[in-house]
């Protein structure tokens, strides 16, 4: 039996649920040395900034159990070359692209979006509101439901109609759930979860921070049941909602577990940088899954596990229907 694994991103459609998430894949060239980027649902291209940046001092990454910590800080060369050089490469070759922006005021998430409203090539816009608001004594935008709205009702504003515009949401939070529905009433198409959590580690040799920049953000196996309590808790609340589940995924018993709480889309990170064939050995293992459990769509799974015990997706149910003698 074949799997549908098709999903849609508000109104995009995707092959496959499979996307990189922000910051794994940079800008694609990378990973197109292993494999033909068609065969991701979407590529999301690291967070691009106005201004080139040259990142966190180091170090800036360090090893966890079960993860890592990382304080990369947004590493990029900026708008004018993103524009110029790297999303043409993608736009050329006919690569869904999402582009992850980030900013340090709602002025510069305006200016990003206003930039890349007539690019060609963006497939969808995903905001990072997990960046330090310099106009609110650093607090990020995406702790507060009010300030995150904000740059979500301007990117909006500006960006066309027919380009989705995802927020990209953080887990430490007080209400995961109140800033979602802040974002989604300001004019968010989607949302992406989650962003890194915050997290330290010390060394006990050095006895010093890991990081130089001291805290940074927590990736890998040890996040994915966040990421999962996110993703119910959102779906749950705003089921009409299209959520792309970002987090420790590792395997596609991860992608499904995020699935089932009511993702339809899933983004691979960490595990890129050990594997660049993860997003297709996860997509390959999610669509046996699905086929081994009788559900003939990825659109079946997707908050499912919402549903009352017992309770079957309606092609199922059709499907033993008219098998009855």
């Amino acid at each position: 039996m074949s799997v549908d694994m098709r999903t849609f991103l508000a109104h995009v459609e995707l092959a496959n649920p499979i996307t990189t998430a922000a910051g794994c894949a940079s800008s694609g060239r990378e990973l197109a040395q292993f494999f033909d980027l068609h065969r991701l649902g979407a590529l999301t291209t690291r967070s691009i900034t106005m201004a080139p940046r040259a990142g966190r001092p180091t170090p800036r990454m360090a090893e966890t159990p079960s993860g890592m910590l990382n304080a990369v800080g947004l590493q990029g060369p900026g708008i004018d070359v993103f524009l110029e050089r790297e999303l043409p490469w993608l736009a050329q070759r006919g690569i869904k692209t999402i582009v992850s922006i980030g900013g340090g005021t709602v002025a510069e998430y305006s200016e990003l979006a206003r930039r890349l409203a007539d690019a060609p090539g963006v497939t969808a816009l995903e905001v990072n509101l997990s960046c330090p608001n310099m106009e609110d004594r650093g607090r990020v935008f995406a702790r507060e439901g009010s300030a995150a709205a904000e740059v979500i009702a301007s990117v909006r504003s500006i960006m066309r109609y027919d380009v989705p515009v995802v927020a990209k949401l953080a887990p430490d939070v007080a209400d995961i759930v109140a800033v979602a529905r802040a974002c989604v009433d300001a004019g968010a198409d989607a949302l992406s979860m989650i962003n890194n959590p915050l997290g330290m580690a010390i060394d006990t040799e050095t006895l010093r921070p890991s990081l130089a920049a001291v805290t940074g953000g927590l990736s890998g196996p040890a996040v994915l049941p966040l990421a999962v309590r996110c993703v119910w808790q959102v779906h749950a609340a705003l089921p009409g909602v299209p959520l792309i589940g970002i987090g420790g995924v590792m395997s596609g018993r991860d992608a499904f577990q995020l699935v089932l709480a009511g993702a339809c889309a899933v983004g691979v990170g960490t595990a890129l940088f050990h594997d660049p064939y993860a997003c297709l050995r996860i997509e390959r293992e999610l669509e046996d899954l699905l086929r081994a459990r009788g559900l003939q769509r990825l659109a079946d799974a997707v908050g499912l596990a919402h549903r009352p015990p017992g309770s079957a997706p309606r092609h199922l149910l059709v499907d033993t229907e008219e098998s009855a003698p």
